[in-house]
């Protein structure tokens, strides 16, 4: 029986990854940079400029989404250490999307690094 990290394994065997080093010059050449995470963890803090499409939902959202549908999109996901970004990467490839990114060690590394945070206004109702 394989495991979840099998399946993580399995899918980074598939994807291209990119490093840290080279993750500014991605996202400038993204045309979407997605946060696969789930919404609790993207409303405490995400990349700024990142859409939010919880891992879940990522395939219904693209399939129906008209701006998200073109299969030479760039695509550019993150998740908090990369597992569930891999997984969400495997997928758009497996529908057919031929530029699909995910950032090695997600969110974690790029909070390590010292890269700004972006979080969502909470309305005041004062």
């Amino acid at each position: 029986m394989k495991t979840a990290h099998d399946l993580v394994w399995a899918a980074k065997d598939r994807i291209t990854e990119v490093a840290l080093a080279e993750v500014d010059a991605a996202i400038r050449a993204a045309d979407v940079l997605v946060d696969v995470r789930e919404a609790d963890e993207f409303a405490a803090g995400h990349l700024p400029g990142a859409v939010h499409i919880s891992r879940g939902m990522l395939e219904f959202k693209f399939t129906a989404n008209p701006s998200l549908q073109a299969r030479d999109l760039n695509v550019l996901l993150y998740c908090k250490t990369s597992g569930r970004a891999a997984l969400a990467a495997a997928a758009l490839h497996d529908m057919g999307y031929l530029n699909v990114k995910s950032i090695a060690g997600g969110f974690d590394a790029w909070v390590a690094a010292g890269k700004p945070v972006a979080t969502p206004e909470v309305p005041s109702f004062e």
